[in-house]
């Protein structure tokens, strides 16, 4: 099966294309009636200094247990607190400091607690590692055996998990392969410094089994978050080339009965519900 949603939802300028209203009353609860999925990225932003954790609150979980249908599905990046290996600098010239929570099943735990009335409607929690240079991390060998270790903790009941990797030289035939052995599930990220989607799909896909995850992003967003001004609500970057190598990729997906979430940023063009309209316009 395959779901398009947006990186969150909550935005006013979908008025008129997502929204009835310019301010909603509840505005997941409307989004739902029009997309199957949703990326929850709000929860990810829960380190800060010196070493304070922010985790979701139960009772905001239990809200959007309740805006939605049953068959509703949400892809949840889980807090950074848990996927940062050090404490994002101030300064350039700032000295790295480790992050004490770095991959903690105790916090993960944590946070599964936390989001509970959401369990038996996460499609994938997002692991995003961002760019991991040989002071973060030493080598891909390294970051395995960190995640392994980390994995071997995991109860039978966790959701479904996916890891998005921000270091080009770590998409490589191992890594996928270490993927594929644990049962985890590619993260594709479009946009940024990351080669097209589409190249590494090509090269990887014999790896992909049940579950896979396409985030649509875009190359700058500073640009574009410039041009639009908060005004989420037309194209103003039109990458249809780059949408037609997707459907492609897309097509093949479901051909192989992978069950496949794609998830649209506004920074892609300019319009996550837009762009989607546009896929799916393109898949028909």
């Amino acid at each position: 099966m395959r779901r398009f949603g947006t990186c969150s939802w909550k935005y006013d300028s979908w008025n008129g294309i997502v929204y009835l209203e310019s301010k909603s009353k509840n505005y997941l609860k409307e989004y739902s009636e029009k997309f199957n999925t949703v990326e929850i990225d709000q929860w990810f932003w829960s380190l800060f200094p010196p070493a304070k954790v922010v985790l979701p609150q139960k009772g905001v979980a239990e809200e959007y247990k309740k805006s939605v249908s049953d068959d509703f599905l949400f892809t949840i990046k889980v807090p950074n607190s848990i996927t940062l290996t050090h404490f994002y600098k101030d300064t350039k010239d700032e000295a790295l400091k480790p992050n004490p929570f770095f991959l903690s099943i105790e916090l993960f735990n944590e946070f599964l607690n936390a989001i509970e009335p959401l369990r038996k409607q996460v499609g994938c929690l997002i692991f995003q590692f961002e760019y991991l240079n040989k002071q973060k991390m030493k080598s891909l060998s390294e970051f395995q055996m960190k995640f392994m270790e980390f994995h071997k903790q995991l109860n039978q009941k966790t959701p479904p998990i996916g890891i998005e990797i921000r270091n080009p030289n770590y998409l490589t035939e191992k890594y996928f392969s270490f993927l594929d052995d644990l049962n985890i599930a590619p993260v594709f990220l479009e946009g940024y410094y990351m080669p097209p989607i589409t190249e590494i799909y090509t090269k990887y896909k014999k790896y992909i089994n049940d579950l896979a995850v396409i985030r649509l992003h875009g190359p700058d967003r500073k640009g574009i978050e410039k041009i639009a001004n908060d005004n989420w609500n037309r194209i103003y970057i039109n990458r249809d080339k780059d949408i037609k190598s997707i459907v492609a990729m897309i097509k093949e997906l479901q051909a192989s009965e992978v069950d496949l979430f794609v998830n649209v940023n506004n920074h892609f063009e300019g319009s996550a519900p837009l762009t989607i309209e546009k896929i799916k316009n393109n898949l028909s």
